[in-house]
C-alpha cells in the first residue's frame, strides 16, 4: 500500500505551524480562517508529507480534479474534511473553468519548450486555481460548527485581501455571494490595467468592496499585514486572508505541477515561473518536496527584481517599486518568501521571528555560506527589462503565431537565458515549461505595443464588462483610513 492509499484508509493527522514560533499545532481549519498567524508569521505544515513510486505511479491517468483530491488529502486530515467533501469542493471549484483540464498544455517548441495555461478560470488569470479553491473552503468552515467549542464559527467573515491586478479579481470572483463572506479588496490607485480594474470594479455584489489605494501594491500589501497585525480588529472583525499568505493557496497551487509531469509523459522537467510574491514558484518547492520530479525551478522577475537580487548575491534587499509592462509583479516585498526563508534555516521560528523584525526596520537581511548555497541549490533566478518583454511577445507571436502575456513573457525570456531552451537542434533530455500566469488579453495596451497592431482576441467575458457600471472608494495610504472603512463594513454586514 502506497501512502496516498493509506491515507485514505486510515486519514492522516495535518498540523500547521508559524514561521515565526508562536503558534503550534494548528489545524487545517484554523491555518484557512485565520489567514496570517498572531505573531505575524505565515503558516506552514509542521511537516511536508512525501509520496513513494508506487502512489505517484497510482496517479497517472487521473483527471485534474482527481489529482487534486488526492494531493490536497495529503495535507488535510480526513476528520476536518472527509474525502467525500473535499472531492465535491475541488469539483464544484474546478467546474467554473472553460476546459477540463483546468491547466491545458501547449507545445511551442517540440522537446524544448511548453507553455502551462493557467488562465482558464473565470478572471483569466492563475489565481483562479487557488481562489476558487478557497471561496468554497470559506464557505465550507462557516457553514459548521467547530469541533473546537472554544473556536467557533464566526457570524461573518471579514476577507482583506490585496492586489497588483489578478488577485483582485480573482478572490473577487472565487468570493462573490457566498454566504457569510464580505470581501475587501484593496488596489493601487492607477497602477493596474484597466481591464483588470473592470473585473474587480464592475461587481457589485453587497459583499464585495474595492478599494483604491493611494500607494504601491507594496503599500496595500504592507496595509493589510498591519491590520491582521491589530489583534482587536482581527478577532472583532473575524479577519479572513485571501492573498498567498493563506496557506491553502498554495497548496491549491501544488497540484498543476503534478499534472504537467504526467500531461508531459512523465519525462523530466524544469519550470520556468513569473513571480513576484513568491507564491507561485513556491507551490513548485512543495511540490517537489512531496515527490513530484523536476529538475530545476526557475524564478522569473521584472525589473522589480530583489528576488533575482537575492538568489544571485544572498542579499534581500528592500529597494522602491518602478512601474512596469507586467505590473502583477511590481512588488518588492514577497510575502511568501518567509515560508521558503523558514525551511531554509531549519524551521528555526525564533530566527525567523528575528530575521523579520530586522527586515523591517533596515530593509535588508543576508544569508551567506553554506545557507546561501542552499538556497541556490533550490532555484535559479533571471530578471527581465520591459524592453526585452515586448521584444519576445513580437516575436513569439511572429515564430509561433502564439501570443504571450507580458508576465508570460518575462519567464519565456528568463528560461532561454538561463536553460538555452531553443538553442539545440536535437530533442533535449529536459522540457522546459513555462507558467503562463495571464490570458494576454488582460493586457492589451502591451502587446499591442509589442505587436505594432490593435489587440483583437478579447474574450466575451471581457469585452461583456465594457460600458458596465462600477463601484470602488478611493482610500488614503493609511491604515487607519481602511481599518475605519472596514468597521463600517462590518457593521453592515451583520444587519443584512
Amino acid at each position: 500500500q502506497g501512502l496516498f492509499k493509506e491515507s485514505f484508509s486510515r486519514g492522516c493527522r495535518m498540523r500547521y505551524e508559524s514561521t515565526r514560533g508562536g503558534a503550534r499545532d494548528m489545524s487545517f481549519r484554523a491555518v484557512v480562517l485565520g489567514g496570517l498567524a498572531d505573531d505575524g508569521g505565515l503558516y506552514v505544515p509542521s511537516s511536508v508529507p512525501s509520496i513513494d513510486a508506487e502512489t505517484l505511479k497510482s496517479w497517472e491517468g487521473l483527471s485534474y480534479p482527481e489529482l487534486a483530491t488526492a494531493i490536497m488529502r495529503l495535507f488535510i486530515s480526513e476528520d476536518e474534511i472527509p474525502t467525500g467533501d473535499l472531492r465535491q469542493l475541488v469539483d464544484r471549484s474546478y467546474g467554473t473553468f472553460n476546459t477540463p483540464d483546468v491547466a491545458p498544455l501547449t507545445v511551442l517548441d517540440k522537446g524544448n519548450l511548453a507553455i502551462l495555461e493557467l488562465f482558464h478560470g473565470p478572471s483569466l488569470s492563475f489565481k483562479d486555481v487557488a481562489l476558487q479553491f478557497l471561496g468554497n473552503l470559506f464557505e465550507y468552515f462557516l457553514s459548521r460548527p467547530s469541533k473546537i467549542a472554544s473556536d467557533p464559527a464566526p457570524p461573518v467573515l471579514t476577507v482583506v485581501g490585496a492586489t497588483s491586478g489578478d488577485t483582485g479579481s480573482a478572490a473577487i470572483y472565487g468570493l462573490r455571494g457566498k454566504e457569510r463572506v464580505s470581501v475587501t479588496i484593496l488596489h493601487p490607485k492607477g497602477r493596474v490595467s484597466k481591464v483588470q480594474e473592470r473585473q474587480m470594479t464592475t461587481v457589485l455584489d453587497e459583499n464585495v468592496h474595492n478599494l483604491a489605494l493611494d500607494g504601491t501594491f507594496d503599500d496595500c500589501q504592507d496595509t493589510v499585514k498591519a491590520l491582521f497585525g491589530d489583534a482587536d480588529l482581527k478577532s472583532r472583525l473575524h479577519l479572513g486572508a485571501v492573498n498567498s499568505i493563506n496557506w491553502a493557496r498554495i497548496l491549491a497551487q501544488t497540484v498543476y505541477y503534478f499534472w504537467t509531469y504526467f500531461r508531459c509523459g512523465q519525462v523530466p522537467l524544469r519550470f520556468a515561473v513569473p513571480t513576484g510574491n513568491f507564491g507561485d514558484i513556491l507551490a513548485g518547492y512543495y511540490a517537489r518536496r512531496v515527490g513530484c520530479p523536476m529538475e530545476g525551478l526557475l524564478v522569473a522577475t521584472n525589473t522589480n527584481d530583489i528576488l533575482h537580487r537575492f538568489f544571485t548575491t544572498g542579499e534581500y534587499l528592500c529597494n522602491g517599486v518602478v512601474a512596469t509592462l507586467a505590473p502583477a509583479m511590481d512588488i518588492q516585498v514577497s510575502s511568501n518568501f518567509e515560508r521558503f526563508l523558514y525551511h531554509s534555516v531549519g524551521n528555526d521560528g525564533a530566527r525567523i521571528g528575528a530575521m523579520m523584525s530586522e527586515f523591517k526596520e533596515t530593509g535588508k537581511l543576508t544569508l551567506v555560506g553554506d545557507e546561501l548555497r542552499g538556497v541556490q541549490e533550490q532555484f535559479r533566478s533571471e530578471s527581465v527589462n520591459d524592453e526585452t518583454i515586448l521584444e519576445c511577445i513580437a516575436r513569439y507571436r511572429e515564430k509561433f503565431g502564439y501570443t504571450l502575456c507580458p508576465h508570460t513573457a518575462v519567464g519565456v525570456v528568463a528560461a532561454e537565458r538561463a536553460w538555452q531552451v531553443h538553442a539545440s537542434p536535437t530533442e533535449p533530455s529536459v522540457l522546459t515549461v513555462c507558467l503562463a500566469t495571464a490570458h494576454p488579453a488582460k493586457f492589451p495596451e502591451a502587446v499591442s505595443q509589442a505587436t505594432k497592431t490593435p489587440f483583437t482576441e478579447a474574450p466575451e467575458s471581457l469585452k461583456a464588462l465594457e460600458g458596465k457600471p462600477t463601484r470602488v472608494h478611493s482610500v488614503a495610504n493609511s491604515v487607519d483610513a481602511v481599518r475605519k472603512y472596514l468597521e463600517e463594513a462590518s457593521t453592515s454586514a451583520l444587519k443584512q
